[in-house]
């Protein structure tokens, strides 16, 4: 079943499906345990062979390839059903990244667990990730959303309910549809800072950064090639409304003495303390405060309630 490359090292691979990342545009960021497994799966799966083929002989892969897509998924299926339940190795792959990520292959993966086959992963690259890294926007918390939908009617819906998204948002779009994209970004949310990356790891990788109406400026005069990136900055934390507090407060005081929901709902509004406290006063007004509300104010140094 093996057949040696000169990169690869033998080993012995259990049957099932190998999710195998692949390089974005630079070769040389294929892993080594990637190398093993695309040596020794008795089949490799390709969203296009054609374009796989160029990585497999650079480094002397002869696994046979078989073509996976979005197109012929429905016939394909049974059969790599079939193959894992003879005891093959299959190896999934797309044209660059990590399968799955925006690619053809979920419901392969769950008839695939559905049917008690082994599934693991092979990371490597990957876009949004690649892109995250080196665009400078907070990553401490992303939403990747694909792509929007290509009509401008919903792609500003589908903007508008992501706008309170407490996150950096992560879209893919190509080069054609880039200038209605960051139109309708200037017209959503004008405010956001953002960052577009195209040709990750190649030889004219660019990123550029912006507000939606600078960047349409600038691919205005320097024409948008190949698949983008792009991601959006979150917006600046809104405190909120007294209608809002009310609500959480009310829902709070369900389970929470007046102390804590005070301090809940304040970290989670955004709103001053006392604030909250006197909302939540005005809840009470004319019910009768059990043990656990008593003189419980916060900022009161006569509270009998003590931490702990």
């Amino acid at each position: 079943m093996f057949l040696e490359s000169m990169y690869a090292k033998a080993v012995t691979l259990d049957p099932g499906l190998y999710i195998v990342a692949t390089p974005l545009g630079n070769a040389r960021d294929i892993t080594l345990r990637a190398l093993d497994v695309l040596t020794g799966a008795d089949i490799i799966l390709c969203e296009d062979t054609r374009i796989s083929a160029k990585l497999m002989q650079l480094y002397g892969i002869t696994t046979k390839r078989m073509a996976y897509h979005e197109h012929n998924a429905p016939a394909m299926r049974p059969r790599i059903l079939d193959w894992l339940a003879e005891g093959k190795v299959l190896a999934l792959i797309s044209d660059a990244g990590t399968p799955l990520i925006s690619d053809p292959g979920l419901p392969l993966v769950r008839a695939a667990r559905d049917a008690g086959h082994y599934v693991t992963a092979v990371p490597g690259a990957s876009a949004p990730i690649a892109a995250l890294s080196i665009a400078g926007l907070p990553t401490d918390r992303f939403l990747f959303a694909g792509f929007l939908p290509p009509k401008q009617a919903a792609r500003r819906r589908a903007l508008a309910e992501l706008a309170v998204v407490p996150a950096c948002l992560v879209f893919f779009e190509s080069a054609k549809r880039l200038s209605a994209f960051l139109a309708d970004m200037n017209t959503v949310l004008p405010e956001r800072l953002i960052c577009a990356a195209r040709e990750l790891t190649k030889k004219f990788e660019e990123v550029t950064s912006g507000t939606a109406a600078e960047l349409s400026a600038h691919f205005e005069a320097h024409a948008p090639r190949g698949e983008f990136v792009i991601m959006v900055a979150p917006g600046a934390a809104k405190a909120a409304s007294v209608d809002d507090v009310v609500a959480m407060l009310a829902d709070a005081l369900q389970t929470m003495s007046r102390r804590d929901a005070v301090q809940a709902v304040a970290a989670m509004s955004g709103r001053p303390r006392k604030e909250v406290y006197a909302q939540a006063l005005a809840l009470d007004t004319g019910a009768p405060m059990d043990d656990n509300k008593k003189n419980d104010n916060p900022d009161d140094p006569s509270s009998t309630r003590q931490d702990g």
